[in-house]
């Protein structure tokens, strides 16, 4: 699944065509696509046309297209291989395209935002938009409870730490809930583990402040570095809204890295190798040598 960097990828080439853009009428090719919308096709279809959309937004790996008024948004969830593009009318279609709406420009200029999605996991559906109170922040309803992520102002590492020792779990788990830090999923949690020098394993009730302020400025700082590049892209399920992959699966430290030596330790005249272990139904990758696994602790825990 698209992690934030990729998110806001498609946020940002979406905002070129779309924000104080005039939606037409929604052509459904495939109902899936929309099964999660309150009133189905015919109701997204209806009040989308003719409809002014405000600048897309995001929330961790969430995209939504709000709608002028403020009341309601459309949720653009990218799934595992989802796809927003945008074309000219009458460009040839995509294979697996799911949804195309046409959009015109305050310009005049006409375009497509099409949906493609290959697993058909993601989709859009109509939600209203509420206020969340930690943040002020207008989202919708189905994306309430994500916590804010890495790169927004009003982050709280601090915060997070508190919530995070309370918890009995493990940091690696811990990063991908979308409710304690939202945005993160396998790649970048591997990344900024490796790059913090902890073991996805670490249990969190025994995080230190440090540490956590570690891993969370190693998530920031790599995210950033994706941004930059236009995200992470290993085949052609991601892709920017024109169709060009991202390019920093060049300069990862650990994700799919099996096999091959760790640079840090290398740079530091060790020999260090990166493995795959498993992980919820998934991998970690990481480096044994620097990112050593954690002691069992022989603390009894009460209460």
């Amino acid at each position: 699944m698209p992690e934030l960097p990729e998110a806001e990828v498609v946020r940002r080439g979406m905002a070129r065509w779309a924000a104080g853009a005039t939606a037409g009428e929604l052509a459904v090719l495939d109902p899936r696509s929309v099964r999660r919308s309150p009133g189905g096709a015919g109701a997204l279809r209806e009040r989308l046309a003719g409809a002014e959309l405000a600048e897309p937004a995001r929330r961790g790996k969430f995209l939504w297209l709000p709608l002028a008024g403020g009341e309601d948004a459309v949720v653009v969830h990218l799934g595992m291989s989802g796809q927003v593009r945008v074309d000219d009318p009458g460009a040839p279609d995509q294979r697996h395209l799911r949804l195309r709406l046409p959009v015109r420009s305050a310009d005049g200029s006409a375009h497509e935002l099409r949906f493609v999605d290959q697993r058909i996991f993601g989709g859009w559906w109509l939600d209203p938009v509420v206020q969340d109170p930690a943040s002020g922040d207008a989202v919708p309803a189905s994306a309430a409870h994500i916590a804010l992520d890495p790169l927004h102002p009003l982050f709280d590492a601090d915060e997070v730490h508190r919530r995070l020792v309370r918890r009995r779990s493990t940091l690696k788990r811990a990063l991908l809930d979308q409710t304690l830090v939202s945005g993160i999923g396998n790649i970048y949690a591997d990344e900024a583990l490796w790059a913090a020098r902890l073991h996805p394993e670490r249990p969190t009730e025994r995080m230190t402040r440090p540490q956590t302020r570690a891993v969370l400025a190693a998530v920031q700082d790599v995210m950033r570095r994706a941004l930059a590049v236009g995200g992470t892209s290993f085949d052609a399920l991601y892709v920017n809204v024109d169709g060009r992959s991202g390019y920093f699966a060049r300069s990862l430290e650990a994700y799919g890295r099996t096999g091959q030596a760790c640079r840090r330790c290398a740079a530091e005249g060790r020999e260090g190798v990166i493995v795959r272990e498993p992980f919820m139904n998934r991998a970690s990758h990481l480096c044994p040598r620097c990112q050593p696994r954690p002691r069992r602790s022989t603390r009894t825990v009460t209460g």
